[in-house]
């Protein structure tokens, strides 16, 4: 049958009147609660200085830093050795630029709590500068992979808390 297709559950949609459009998990999400994305439940946010981990559903893990009182979050697990970006260390020096990062604590590279962008690694010694080494050469194809970067906002009056991809 010419122009129609096959939607979502199965339903028939007809090419000709593309001004309807099956929106996306992501746009629905982000839609959600007027625009602020999904409430998040059940988790305690961590205090200023410090990163927590959550997980979420069929196992989506987030990362979450708080800086000075705002709340950061990229995804839970590194885009390069795959560990968890929430066991790493807060990175607030002017050297790195597009402040703050996030260190991963196996490969020790860095990603933007705003963007996600992967940046310069940490400079480690001793055993952890060992093993960052070791990491870094077995994932040498996906060092330039970037992280999820969400957005965190609270509602003053309620005190709800809500999370959208950047």
């Amino acid at each position: 049958m010419m122009g129609t297709r096959r939607g979502k559950g199965g339903m028939k949609i007809d090419a000709a009147s593309s001004s309807k459009s099956i929106n996306s998990p992501k746009s629905q999400i982000a839609s959600l609660n007027n625009g602020r994305g999904q409430e998040i439940t059940g988790v305690s946010l961590p205090a200023p200085g410090n990163v927590k981990g959550w997980e979420f559903g069929a196992g989506t893990r987030i990362a979450c830093a708080n800086v000075d009182g705002d709340l950061y979050a990229i995804q839970g697990d590194c885009p390069r050795c795959a560990f968890d970006l929430y066991r790493g260390d807060l990175v607030t020096d002017e050297a790195f630029g597009d402040l703050p990062r996030l260190a991963c604590p196996t490969c020790a590279t860095t990603f933007s709590l705003k963007t996600g962008r992967h940046g310069p690694a940490l400079k480690r010694s001793g055993l952890a500068g060992f093993v960052g080494g070791l990491a870094k050469t077995a994932t040498i194809n996906e060092a330039s992979a970037d992280a999820k970067a969400y957005v965190i906002t609270r509602d003053q009056e309620s005190g709800r808390v809500f999370m959208k991809e950047r």
